[in-house]
């Protein structure tokens, strides 16, 4: 057995052992695997710590973006009452400068229909002055011609006092 080298492998395993608990290594495994677990349990703490502040955030985040909505839809409601105000009141000036209009195109049409009916009157008037001229010339002379020029003269006399 002594010469069997498994033996000897394990009594090297057994004094290699016994020299590293002899040296402390076992307490500095130890207080390594101690010190990386506090060191995974501290980066682990700070990874929920930052898991929930960036919740927060997003919660922050999306609360501002459902007012923004809010705010936007507002805004737009807003803007369709005001175009809708702007476009009734476009369309009553408009409405109201078509009636103008026609009211001062029916006014001229009327003082155009005035004027033309006084010079057809005219017209017809001094055509019907010259036409009797004419005839009280070519029938009216002598005695007859005399007593309407005295009538007229005593109706223009009448006239005027």
């Amino acid at each position: 057995m002594i010469k069997e080298p498994e033996f000897w492998v394990a009594v090297a395993f057994v004094l290699f052992i016994g020299v590293l608990i002899y040296a402390g290594a076992h307490k500095k495994v130890i207080d390594a695997l101690d010190h990386r677990s506090a060191r995974i349990k501290a980066e682990l703490d700070e990874a929920r710590r930052l898991r929930e502040e960036a919740g927060k955030l997003l919660a922050e985040y999306q609360r501002k973006q459902r007012e923004a909505e809010r705010e936007a839809e507002a805004i737009i409601v807003e803007a369709k009452a005001e175009a809708e105000r702007v476009a009734a009141e476009t369309r009553g000036k408009m409405e109201e400068f078509v009636t103008r209009r026609t009211k001062l195109a029916e006014a001229k049409i009327g003082q155009a229909e005035a004027q033309a009916l006084a010079e057809v009157r005219a017209a017809a008037a001094d055509a019907a002055v010259s036409a009797a001229e004419n005839i009280l010339r070519d029938t009216a002379k002598g005695k007859v011609a005399d007593d309407l020029i005295a009538q007229g003269i005593a109706d223009v006399k009448a006239k005027l006092n």
